[in-house]
């Protein structure tokens, strides 16, 4: 008497043959590597927010260092000129040009040092960049569908963080939304 393997019963239980079993267990296997897979392609914006806040990070703390730096290269190269008080450089006295340009040169560390940071912290990235960029460009598309129209802004009422910088979470999103909600009903009932 030959009964088929899928259909042999104990006590209410139904008997699977052990290679039935491996096929099935391979399959969920593999559907589940093809879901992760699947879910490496797709960032969440919890994810993103959380990069983006770190890419941040990065860019303030390279841009401290690099003021400081502009700030020593300022120091080292303008005092080391010689100086004559009775010649003014561009009408103004020697050591006043020379203090400028030594805070021009920190002001010059303030704005290379975010640049820095966000090289070295797309040098650690670069795996997911394409991923990042895609949900980039679809955040900002976001931000300019959402934001407010500036040219109603006023001394008692600016625009609130117009590009969207320091959204960082989506708390943070939700009440930058909300922020621009505020500043479109102010706007709007400042005219009527």
């Amino acid at each position: 008497m030959s009964v088929p393997l899928a259909r042999l019963n104990c006590h209410g239980v139904r008997l699977v043959p052990r290679i039935y079993r491996r096929v099935v267990l391979n399959t969920r296997q593999s559907s589940k590597s093809a879901v992760s897979e699947t879910a490496k392609q797709n960032l969440s914006w919890p994810d993103y927010l959380e990069i983006r806040r770190s890419k941040r990070k990065w860019e303030t703390a390279t841009t401290i260092p690099a003021c400081i730096l502009g700030f020593a290269g300022g120091i080292a190269y303008f005092g080391s000129l010689e100086t004559d008080a009775t010649k003014p450089i561009m009408g103004i006295d020697p050591m006043f040009f020379y203090a400028g340009c030594t805070v021009a040169c920190m002001g010059l560390g303030y704005l290379i040092g975010p640049a820095i940071g966000a090289a070295g912290w797309r040098l650690t990235h670069r795996r997911a960049m394409n991923l990042i960029e895609a949900k980039d460009r679809e955040f900002h598309q976001r931000i300019v569908k959402n934001r407010v129209d500036p040219t109603a802004q006023s001394a008692t009422n600016p625009v609130p963080d117009f590009y969207g910088e320091k959204i960082g979470s989506l708390h943070q999103y939700r009440q930058w939304l909300r922020d621009q909600a505020r500043f479109r009903r102010k706007a709007r009932f400042a005219e009527e």
